[in-house]
């Protein structure tokens, strides 16, 4: 049998492993990768291609960027392609029914969740937010609904006390591969009957964005320390030192705590300042800042940032 003709598609990072796990498949022929436009990015906004690209030029495989998958000529150029099977992972469009019923195996997603929890663009930091224990790795056939279809097989990955959205991001992608790559053989076979989504326990992990970084102190300290964790690296978790005759509040991003049983006196209120860490009251506990980083600056342990800014006990942070 000759080997499976693949398109795929995907963006971001997460999807990177899945792709070097099919290249690598000894029954597959990826014949096209299909990935956002080059964006502009960072102070110069010079034009920067997605994770994808990079990892699909480095294995020699065609590109196509097309601004919208959904396009007409975008469309035709994927029937030309005649792709028997297409996975699609974190690429960043609903794809349409056009594109869907191209191959005969249909379309697969490598989704980084446990679903029908966590539909949509961010469920791993949304898993971290919610605190929850763990999450997972769900392969399902796509259909025209946002992450809506039936289901393959699912792995489970727990979420630790150490884990950030990096790490976890990190350990999801890796299983994402494994199982797309254990899976796919059955599938084919006709050996995996797609299960419907239950329709129970449905959510929806909307975007995150650079709002949702501000730390609320009023929030109890394990909800603050799952914030900080949820949006490292990205957005960052802030917030914003005034000190009296200092000028504009200084904004501070947060990179690393932990919960601390020191008794909450006043939410943002910073109870201890020492090489240990920062504490800072919450509206129940607190929590103590081991690495912090001042707008522009680099990452600072809370020893090495207090070696250049006095804080004392009873200042707050707000």
């Amino acid at each position: 049998m000759p080997p499976l003709r693949i398109v795929f598609f995907g963006t971001a990072p997460l999807a990177c492993p899945s792709l070097v796990a099919l290249a690598r498949w000894p029954e597959s022929d990826v014949v096209a990768v299909v990935t956002q436009p080059d964006r502009p990015k960072g102070r110069a906004l010079k034009l920067q291609p997605s994770a994808v690209k990079m990892e699909a030029v480095r294995l020699g495989l065609a590109v196509l960027q097309p601004e919208r998958a959904r396009a007409e000529a975008s469309v035709l150029a994927l029937a030309a392609l005649k792709p028997e099977l297409i996975v699609v992972a974190a690429y960043g469009q609903i794809l349409p029914p056009s594109i869907l019923e191209l191959p005969p195996h249909g379309c697969l997603n490598v989704h980084a969740s446990l679903l029908p929890k966590y539909r949509g663009a961010a469920p791993i930091q949304w898993a971290i937010l919610d605190d929850q224990p763990q999450t997972g790795v769900t392969i399902m056939k796509m259909d025209a609904g946002l992450d809506t279809g039936p289901m393959l097989t699912t792995a489970i990955v727990e979420i630790t006390a150490a884990d950030n959205s990096q790490t976890l991001h990190d350990r999801l992608a890796g299983t994402g591969a494994e199982l797309l790559i254990k899976t796919l053989p059955d599938y084919l076979a006709g050996r995996i009957v797609p299960q419907a989504q239950p329709t129970d326990g449905v959510s929806y992990a909307r975007k995150i964005t650079k709002a949702d970084g501000q730390l609320d102190w009023t929030q109890p300290a394990r909800a603050v320390w799952n914030r900080v964790r949820a949006l490292t690296p990205w957005p960052g978790a802030y917030t914003c030192l005034s000190k009296p005759g200092a000028g504009a509040p200084q904004l501070l991003k947060i990179l690393a705590a932990e919960i601390d049983e020191t008794p909450a006196t006043s939410p943002g209120e910073i109870l201890a300042a020492d090489k240990g860490g920062i504490v800072v009251g919450c509206g129940e506990r607190a929590i103590r800042i081991l690495a912090l980083q001042r707008e522009g600056g680099r990452r600072l342990t809370a020893a090495e940032f207090l070696a250049g800014h006095s804080l004392r006990a009873g200042e707050k942070l707000g």
